[in-house]
């Protein structure tokens, strides 16, 4: 214990060092955090406010907004502050908080990607049973199982990462505190805590990721069997969402599924699950949508005049 309390704060070293580099990611991440904001708003109030709120795809993309809002925000308006300080400093609680809510956020919206493709899995193949199934009482238990799901996994998080003695030195290479980072300032043996962090990150992640592979497959070998017509849209509702999975997971794996190691390159990666796959998200799932781009038109429209 006396070991940990030697550090009282962490200094984090940033996306880079070089000043003019820093000005223009400060305006570029101010224009990505305040399309984050607006964007997945939009998608929330335009949900909630037409009869869409009763269909389990928009319940859950809903929730998908909101967990997306609250993740981004754990990190990007500290980044943004930090890139114009001249001392990127972070308290030790305040990281620990900031690993906490950012794996917690982090695990919902995982989670919730897994019920929306369950959700297209029996609207696609179960579609006679798919109003019983998909029940407003069972999307809720999702919703529920979703947040307890991210609650247990950002313990595991929490607890390897405030178990551990550091004596210094306090430098984070990063630009927000996250587990592996913040082993390599660890002042003891940290090799059997990293397998736990592949274990509780990695796999789980890689776990969901297989199965909603799995899933898109059956749902491509399913739709075979449909017409031209209804294939084409079975299939514009579910591209969206391998869309989005993918930009989520593809880094988020390639930083979590290794050895307990850093890269250089785990800053940029970083962004795309922090800050990039946030503010494309509402744009995936508008653009590419006719129901939500006529629901934003009717209620937007309805309100302008």
């Amino acid at each position: 214990m006396e070991h940990r309390n030697n550090i009282t704060e962490f200094i984090l070293l940033g996306l880079s060092q070089k000043k003019e580099i820093e000005v223009l990611c400060f305006f570029l991440f101010v224009l990505c955090y305040v399309a984050i904001v607006i964007g997945n708003l939009l998608i929330m109030v335009s949900i909630a406010c037409t009869p869409l709120v009763t269909q389990p795809m928009y319940f859950f993309l809903r929730y998908l907004a909101l967990s997306d809002l609250c993740y981004t925000s754990t990190v990007t308006p500290k980044l943004i502050t930090d890139l114009l300080a001249t001392k990127k400093s972070i308290s030790y609680s305040g990281c620990m908080t900031q690993l906490f809510t950012m794996h917690f956020f982090g695990g919902i919206e995982v989670f919730i990607l897994a019920g929306m493709a369950y959700d297209r899995f029996v609207a696609i193949c179960r579609p006679l049973h798919y109003t019983v199934i998909m029940s407003r009482h069972r999307c809720d238990l999702l919703i529920v199982a979703s947040c307890a799901g991210g609650f247990l996994h950002s313990f595991g998080q929490f607890l390897l990462a405030i178990l551990l003695p550091y004596c210094g030195p306090n430098e984070i290479d990063h630009y927000f505190c996250d587990v592996y980072p913040l082993l390599k300032l660890a002042c003891t043996d940290t090799s059997q805590i990293g397998f736990l962090v592949i274990a509780n990150s990695g796999l789980m992640g890689l776990v969901t990721f297989v199965v909603l592979l799995i899933s898109y497959v059956v749902i491509l070998y399913t739709v075979k069997s449909y017409s031209a017509k209804s294939r084409h849209k079975a299939l514009s509702t579910c591209s969206s969402h391998v869309t989005v999975v993918v930009l989520f997971f593809a880094p988020l794996l390639f930083v979590y599924i290794r050895p307990a190691t850093t890269f250089p390159e785990d800053k940029v990666f970083a962004l795309f699950y922090t800050i990039i796959a946030p503010m494309l998200n509402p744009l995936i799932y508008t653009l590419r949508n006719m129901e939500m781009k006529n629901a934003i038109k009717k209620l937007w429209c309805h309100h302008g005049k």
